[in-house]
């Protein structure tokens, strides 16, 4: 007799399978190592269908005897994977009671084939959890029915900022901890083009940031081949997920030899990037000892940023790693606008030597493990009147010296998974068309100031002002309490009222009416 086909399996969400993969793990593993246990399977699975993906387009159009050809994989930049590191090998063996030496021996044999996960693959990880084979195999069930094909979302990335989500406030480490938003990566992206040259990111997290902007030249048909990427992590699990997550996709990058602080241990002291993007730790304190790092030639022609907060020991890390026309876009929470003392004297400097293009406030509730409102500074090298082609694309700069845009966003956004806010498509398009036109001659016709929403500031009027970058300094805001009509706003609120209590009488009475009828009448 026939056996009945199999039912496809039912593909679930991936917020659901990572939320039923960690209840797995209760009992046998520390929360604070979800993240870690989970990440590794998921790339495992990711990789695998890619292979298996690979595999079936070279057998139906090489024919089966080039299946095993390595070449006919790497030239696609996917992973050839020897039988052993196959998802379709793990789960068969998924019930046995080795299952955890199975995977360390599949990652250690992919790590080992593909010179470009070095170091990136968690080394004897799972055989030393002891997690229950049981509990194991399920975790492996639940991520076997996650469609890894979603080729628009940074999967790896939604991943960490998930569960970063669920766990790091427990951890105590919400606090600038977090992957960024991708609506606010593409709109960094989006502003400063990053379409040929060097990018550099010098806190780059799980990568988010190099993802979204290889998606950005695509989609404006660049070249993603002159783009070179430069990053450097100081946690070593996440040096790790970067890696993973760059190299699944394809996307060469120099992260350093190793995991390191990028102040005290910078993997590319030599290095001048022509676009730079980054979302630093926020309000880092301590972060260098009170003799230390202060002849760093980063701080040349600058004081020495304090060692109470490290946001313009970033910000003047960012500068010294920027190529003559480099251009860079970096959040920092928003006490950085108007910080006194040595940050006062830092950013009186970054003025008055024209590199502040841009500041841009951003709205509330854009990240998953904090509410705080962030800025986004732009950085220009060059501000000077000049042609430049940018992907096909002639654009007239104007000499934009002694200016500075201000804008604020905190009136745009539109909610998502209830209690969060994402900048959408149209947002962005709105907020880099302003920007960009500023920028370019004929500005005149193109820009205007507009309350609420943007100034271009001169240097004047900066300097005025303390040198303090707090947009609402400079933009215009409409004082609405001012043309209130407070007779007419009382008599359109007792007009509302009135028939507020007319509803609310007539439902009494129609309750009292119900119960009367039933012979239970209700006294008043």
């Amino acid at each position: 007799m026939a056996r009945a086909a199999s039912k496809p399996k039912k593909e679930i969400s991936m917020e659901e399978a990572l939320w039923k993969s960690a209840d797995k793990l209760r009992g046998s593993v520390e929360p604070a190592e979800y993240k870690h246990v989970v990440l590794s399977l998921f790339f495992l699975k990711f990789a695998s269908d890619k292979f298996e993906a690979q595999r079936k387009a070279i057998s139906e159009k090489y024919g089966e005897k080039f299946v095993d050809n390595v070449a006919f994989y790497t030239k696609d930049n996917v992973f050839f994977l020897p039988e052993i590191s196959r998802w379709s090998f793990i789960m068969e063996n998924a019930k046995q009671d080795d299952i955890a030496l199975k995977i360390d021996t599949a990652l250690y044999t992919i790590e080992k084939a593909n010179p470009a996960l070095k170091g990136a693959l968690p080394d004897n990880y799972y055989s030393r959890l002891h997690i229950d084979t049981a509990k194991l195999a399920s975790l492996l069930d639940e991520i076997d029915k996650i469609n890894t094909g979603d080729k628009e979302n940074d999967i790896i990335g939604r991943i960490y900022e998930y569960f970063l989500s669920k766990f790091a406030l427990a951890e105590g480490k919400g606090k600038g901890e977090f992957y960024t938003p991708k609506c606010i990566v593409n709109l960094i992206a989006e502003i400063i083009e990053p379409y040929d040259g060097i990018l550099y990111d010098p806190c780059c997290g799980s990568g988010g940031m190099f993802v979204q902007s290889m998606k950005f030249v695509e989609a404006h048909h660049g070249n993603k081949k002159k783009v070179s990427i430069y990053g450097q992590e100081y946690t070593n699990t996440t040096y790790k997920l970067c890696k993973m997550n760059l190299a699944i996709r394809g996307i060469s990058a120099n992260l350093g030899e190793m995991a390191a602080n990028t102040f005290t241990n910078d993997q590319h002291k030599d290095l001048k990037a022509d676009y730079i993007m980054a979302n630093p730790p926020f309000n880092q304190k301590e972060w260098r000892g009170d003799n230390e790092l202060i002849d760093d030639p980063r701080w040349d022609g600058y004081e020495v940023p304090p060692t109470s907060n490290a946001n313009y020991g970033w910000i003047l890390n960012i500068v010294s790693k920027l190529s003559q026309n480099g251009v860079a876009g970096f959040l920092l929470a928003n006490g950085a606008l108007s910080d006194d003392g040595t940050e006062l004297k830092i950013r009186r400097q970054l003025i008055e030597n024209n590199l502040v293009e841009a500041i841009i406030i951003l709205p509330r509730n854009l990240f998953y493990t904090t509410d705080i409102s962030v800025t986004l500074w732009i950085l220009n090298k060059n501000k000077k009147a000049r042609v430049v082609e940018e992907n096909g694309e002639v654009k007239r700069f104007r000499n934009r010296e002694r200016e500075i845009l201000f804008m604020d966003l905190r009136q745009m956004g539109s909610p998502y998974e209830k209690k969060y806010i994402e900048l959408t498509e149209e947002d962005r398009a709105k907020v880099t068309s302003v920007y960009h036109a500023w920028q370019q001659e004929g500005y005149e016709e193109t820009y205007q100031n507009v309350p609420e929403f943007c100034y271009s500031a001169s240097f004047d009027e900066v300097a005025e002002k303390g040198f303090t970058l707090v947009p609402s300094r400079y933009i215009e805001f409409v004082n609405r309490d001012e043309n209130i009509d407070f007779d007419t706003k009382m008599k359109a609120l007792q007009s509302e009222l009135r028939d507020l209590l007319i509803a609310e009488e007539k439902s009494k009475a129609d309750l009292l009416t119900v119960f009367k009828e039933l012979g239970y009448e209700i006294e008043l």
